[in-house]
């Protein structure tokens, strides 16, 4: 609380004066509050003892700064507060340690059990597919990166929003605030394959896969699709797969109609790992694609991530179930770097809680503690 200004007051009988101006008894019930009190000049131009009626307690007399703590009666508060040798008095409030959110989804597949055993994805390169990540977000950290959409050079700008929340699925960093992501410790890469407005052309996407080949990326991530097919998108799919990177792509927004496929590409060419949506009581979205290509289920549904602008906003989609999975990966290779793309994706889809129907679940809900066991 800042004082008055009351002029400019000198002298030790004006102070006291101000002091006395309070009136309480002593008998009277004090209760004591803890104040920090910043003083102008010299401390002893105040006596504390006689505004408070000999209450008043110091608990503290800060070294590099004119400050007392102190336990005060309440009613001597105003009296100081009008002091002129008194620059300002404040409750000794309690601040608390900023807390970090754990997304649903990352709480339910165990990600905060995994990573107090010390497997947190370090060391995994994760490429990001995506719109770019906002480089400057201070829940995530990019590597490194590339853009490969003309008029947007910069991966680490994102004018959309959801590379940024699909990377913060995946590793947002275990700190004091924020979100904390499945792998928190995976080093992310910015590989801008879409444009603000979410759209990207083929020889993009096919450019980005390649780029990933070529920076050695231990995992891909794809939350983009559509429902035409590609042979060029297709061979640079398999060319990833076989050069040994997990390729890891959203099964698609396009719901179910009865028994048709509805799967989007990438995500259903057999190179690819195809990962559908649940909501929080593991039901399969009413958005998420379904047909034999679906492999495994992530949370999908209300998940909170990061935003550009050190923002967080939960999103829906297979976009947001598929990183997911992409962080489960890089849990498993940091458990055991010796593994193999094909080895991963069967551990996970080995390993994965049955859900219902493989045509639109697939193998059921990803297991990360069974597939780490």
């Amino acid at each position: 609380m800042k004082k008055n200004s009351w002029g400019k007051w000198t002298g030790m009988a004006l102070a006291a004066g101000l002091l006395f101006t309070t009136g309480y008894g002593q008998a009277d019930a004090v209760e004591m509050e803890e104040y920090l009190i910043g003083f102008n000049g010299n401390k002893s131009l105040v006596n504390l003892s006689q505004v408070t009626g000999g209450e008043a307690e110091v608990e503290h007399e800060f070294k590099h700064m004119n400050v007392l703590e102190v336990k005060l009666p309440e009613q001597a508060v105003e009296a100081l507060e009008n002091n002129p040798n008194i620059d300002f008095i404040e409750e000794n409030v309690e601040m608390e340690a900023l807390d970090q959110e754990v997304p649903w989804g990352v709480s339910s597949l165990h990600g905060p059990e995994i990573h107090s055993n010390g497997t947190t994805g370090d060391g995994v390169k994760v490429g990001i597919l995506d719109t770019g990540i906002d480089g400057g977000h201070e829940d995530l950290n990019v590597a490194g990166g590339e853009s490969f959409v003309p008029g947007e050079s910069d991966p680490a700008t994102d004018g959309n929003g959801h590379g940024t929340h699909v990377a913060g699925t995946v590793a947002a960093v275990d700190n004091d605030s924020g979100v904390l992501g499945m792998a928190h410790a995976a080093e992310l890469y910015a590989v801008k394959v879409l444009d603000s407005q979410g759209s990207g052309s083929l020889s993009s996407i096919a450019q980005g896969i390649e780029w990933s080949i070529d920076n050695d990326m231990d995992v891909i991530n794809m939350s983009l699709g559509g429902t035409m097919g590609s042979q060029a998108l297709e061979e640079a799919s398999n060319n990833a797969y076989n050069a040994g990177v997990t390729v890891i792509a959203a099964a698609g927004n396009s719901g179910s109609l009865g028994f048709i496929n509805t799967i989007n590409y990438p995500a259903k060419y057999e190179s690819v790992m195809a990962v559908g949506a649940v909501d929080e009581s593991d039901s399969r979205a009413s958005f998420s694609s379904v047909g034999n290509e679906l492999e495994v289920m992530a949370p999908g549904v209300d998940i909170l991530s990061t935003k550009p602008g050190n923002s967080y906003e939960p999103f829906d989609g297979t976009s947001m179930a598929s990183p997911h999975a992409a962080g489960a990966a890089a849990l498993l290779l940091h458990d055991d770097p010796g593994m193999t793309n094909s080895e991963v994706r069967e551990r996970l889809n080995e390993t994965a809680e049955p859900l219902g129907d493989s045509f639109y679940y697939g193998n059921g809900l990803i297991d990360v503690e069974a597939a780490l066991d």
